[in-house]
């Protein structure tokens, strides 16, 4: 066999290294590579070759093999290829200068060392394509709650500029016709009127401006006198008509229409929560508007409007899996709604197994001068 120093010193080299193939696998390859290539040189002997059952050492080849590997999980397509080739390359070599010929012997060596390349790499590029398509998912859900956002936002404003053109609208009769109600103004007066309703009307066509640019083709239909506190009954009905009871405390307190409107939003999408994934709940809505807390200085506190909708959990086990494929504008739609008149909104799953959506919308408007 061979000289003691000799082995000793071929063995370190190609053992060694093995312990770096999993941060460096590369440049491990690269000593053992070389390591291999001198041992199976150093075997090249014909009455060695003859009693050995494979041209390296059984534990070398399963070295080689985890080697490769290690290789396939780190390493690119090209530099894998490159790696079978100087291993296919150095066997063949071997066989061809070793006494006895090339043999099965390192055919076998290239198609264990291809293989584990092989596998590697499948791995790698399985475990890569699985990377990729989460950071999309991400990526995608990002962009449809963006998306989302801006629709619901949108949305609102088409909805608020009826509203906020009806007042605008006030503004300008009641400008342009304050000089012939009141008779006694003084001409200076009279000209600040004629500017209140010039700039009123300047800002309710830019307003119609804004809207053209907010509007899409879809929505033209949604030209419609917008809803308020008293339509909320009617959708009280509707979800009793689907199969929901439904017990409604309605509110007579007359509240802005922009509050009115943000409140029947939110009880049409809680409705419709409960209606999807609660259907048979019991459910119950209230309005109403509480004596406004003192103020900590003892001055009055600012009036608001409650609305809660509450549902317990389903009677039975639906027949069938709940509708799941919402638009996520529910939630979203809600908490703008409520930002936009400067409330308050909790929303959330209650113990024994229904859901409450409580909004406190102030009356007092913002005051944005």
């Amino acid at each position: 066999g061979l000289n003691g120093a000799v082995a000793a010193a071929l063995a370190v080299p190609q053992a060694a290294p093995l312990l770096l193939a999993v941060v460096r696998p590369l440049r491990a390859w690269y000593v053992v590579f070389v390591a291999d290539v001198a041992g199976g040189v150093a075997l090249l002997g014909p009455d060695f070759a003859e009693r050995l059952p494979w041209p390296f050492p059984a534990p070398v080849l399963v070295g080689y093999v985890v080697l490769c590997l290690a290789l396939g999980l780190r390493e690119s397509r090209r530099t894998l290829l490159l790696v079978w080739l100087a291993t296919a390359g150095a066997n063949v070599g071997l066989g061809f200068v070793a006494p006895h010929g090339f043999a099965a012997k390192e055919l076998l060596f290239t198609i264990l060392g291809g293989v584990a390349l092989l596998l590697g790499g499948v791995l790698r590029e399985r475990s890569e394509v699985q990377r990729r398509l989460a950071e999309q998912e991400t990526i995608s859900e990002a962009e449809r709650s963006r998306r989302t956002l801006l629709e619901e936002r949108a949305r609102i404003a088409r909805e608020l500029h009826d509203v906020v053109a009806h007042h605008m609208s006030v503004i300008t009769v009641q400008a342009d016709t304050a000089e012939y109600r009141l008779r006694t103004l003084p001409p200076d007066v009279r000209a600040e009127f004629t500017s209140i309703a010039s700039t009123a009307r300047e800002s309710l066509g830019e307003m119609r401006r804004l809207l053209g640019v907010l509007r899409s083709e879809e929505t033209h239909g949604e030209l419609v006198p917008q809803p308020g506190l008293t339509q909320i009954g009617q959708l009280v009905e509707a979800t009793a008509r689907a199969g929901g009871p439904v017990e409604f405390s309605p509110c007579e307190h007359e509240v802005p229409d922009a509050v009115g409107l943000s409140a029947y939003r939110i009880v049409q999408e809680a409705l419709a929560n409960v209606v999807r994934h609660a259907p048979g709940a019991t459910t119950r809505v209230s309005l109403s508007v509480p004596e406004p807390e003192p103020e900590p200085d003892g001055g009055p506190g600012d009036e608001h409007l409650t609305v809660l909708v509450v549902n317990g959990p389903p009677p039975r086990p639906p027949g069938g899996p709940l509708e799941t494929g919402g638009t996520g504008h529910g939630l979203v739609g809600m908490r703008e709604r409520v930002r936009l008149v400067g409330g308050t909104l909790d929303a959330g799953p209650l113990p024994d197994g229904g859901f409450r959506v409580a909004a406190r919308l102030p009356l007092a408007g913002k005051d944005f001068t």
